[in-house]
């Protein structure tokens, strides 16, 4: 068994993680998550922190294995503080705008478009141009952030729409007369 590559996982206090063969769960204060895993990787919880080894040094177990451990650290990390994407609006009249727990935007359409959030997914309208996704699971606020940017991504010339917070648009010049 390799000890190539061992980086403990360190779990705070208050966080309880359960290892069953090709599932670990992670409950914590913000909720509770659970992923499957390679059931090659052997997971240990040691006091107080998770560790997970690889039986070879093959390509593949390499690979499974930071895969493992990202997901495992990042389930951690998700009930312990949580995540959140921000993106930013930018337009003449473009909005967003909280219904309930919905999100409605007004982004140049003739309709507005309202996304329903996931499950263990919130959104914040700080402003109404700015949008702030939350919840414990890395992938899922990702995978939403990803879908209200594609509503209206932003375009090369005038640079509207949906962007992410700190994204930089390549401008385009445009016709010249």
């Amino acid at each position: 068994m390799s000890r190539i590559g061992r980086k403990p996982i360190e779990v705070p206090a208050g966080v309880t993680v359960t290892v069953d063969p090709g599932r670990v769960q992670v409950a914590g204060p913000l909720g509770t998550l659970q992923q499957q895993v390679p059931a090659r990787m052997q997971i240990a919880h040691e006091d107080g922190s998770v560790v997970v080894t690889r039986p070879t040094e093959r390509g593949d177990d390499r690979a499974l294995h930071g895969l493992t451990r990202t997901l495992i650290a990042n389930m951690v990390e998700g009930v312990t503080k949580g995540f959140e994407k921000r993106l930013e609006i930018q337009g003449v009249g473009y909005r967003a705008a909280l219904k309930g727990s919905d999100l409605e935007l007004n982004v140049g359409y003739s309709h507005p478009v309202t996304i329903k959030p996931r499950t263990g997914i919130s959104f914040e309208v700080p402003a109404p141009t700015q949008i702030v996704v939350k919840g414990t699971d890395k992938q899922q606020v990702g995978q939403t952030a990803a879908e209200i940017r594609k509503v209206r991504p932003p375009e090369p010339y005038k640079g509207k729409g949906i962007r992410y917070e700190g994204e930089f648009v390549r401008r385009k010049v445009g016709k010249r007369a």
